[in-house]
């Protein structure tokens, strides 16, 4: 949602620009940077050979359906618990696919292309699995996932870095919209620090 606004933002700055958005999961970006198809990224990791300031610390929860028997056991859930249960795992879109994005954690587990069904799966009571927090603040708000009452490892924190293909030739367009967004992720962040 962040990033949308952004873009409406930028959209509304400049509308003869025209923007594409391509989202990518875990090496998918690096791939994205490398093979120069974006003049800019948003990604955990800044790849070899390129500079990223970091943008803002995004917060994962594990979550689930309310009607998952994980939430059933009525208890703090260990990791023994996860591992007799279905993990939903994005798949690294990446060429090489390298990364598994927490895979490891058992052998019961879906892998699907997009959060989006992820999210959905989850929802459905088919899995858990660890989500930006922001990306399910309205199914978390409903009651339709709930995070999962963890002992350990209940959140997980990444930092998000906005990286340039290459800084020195961006356009004023590319400028602007890097402006935007740490605009954007600082307002973001300032919010979320008041309201913890």
């Amino acid at each position: 949602w962040l990033l949308l606004e952004c873009c409406a933002e930028f959209g509304r700055e400049r509308p003869e620009i025209r923007l594409e958005l391509i989202e990518s999961v875990l090496g998918g970006t690096e791939d994205a940077l490398t093979e120069g198809r974006v003049d800019l990224a948003i990604g955990g990791v800044v790849p070899g050979g390129f500079l990223g300031d970091a943008l803002m610390q995004v917060r994962f929860v594990c979550a689930a359906a309310p009607t998952h028997p994980l939430h059933q056991l009525g208890r703090t859930l260990t990791l023994d618990d996860l591992r007799h249960h279905r993990h939903l795992v994005v798949r690294d879109s990446g060429l090489s696919r390298s990364r598994t994005g927490g895979s490891w954690l058992n052998e019961q587990r879906w892998t699907v292309s997009h959060k989006a069904t992820s999210i959905r799966a989850a929802r459905m009571g088919l899995g858990f699995a660890w989500y930006p927090e922001q990306n399910i603040r309205e199914e978390l708000a409903a009651g339709a996932l709930l995070p999962l009452p963890l002992a350990e490892g209940r959140e997980r924190y990444v930092t998000l870095y906005l990286i340039y293909a290459d800084v020195d030739t961006a356009g004023p367009g590319i400028r602007r919209l890097g402006e935007i967004l740490r605009a954007r992720a600082a307002t973001a962040s300032e919010s979320r620090n008041d309201g913890a």
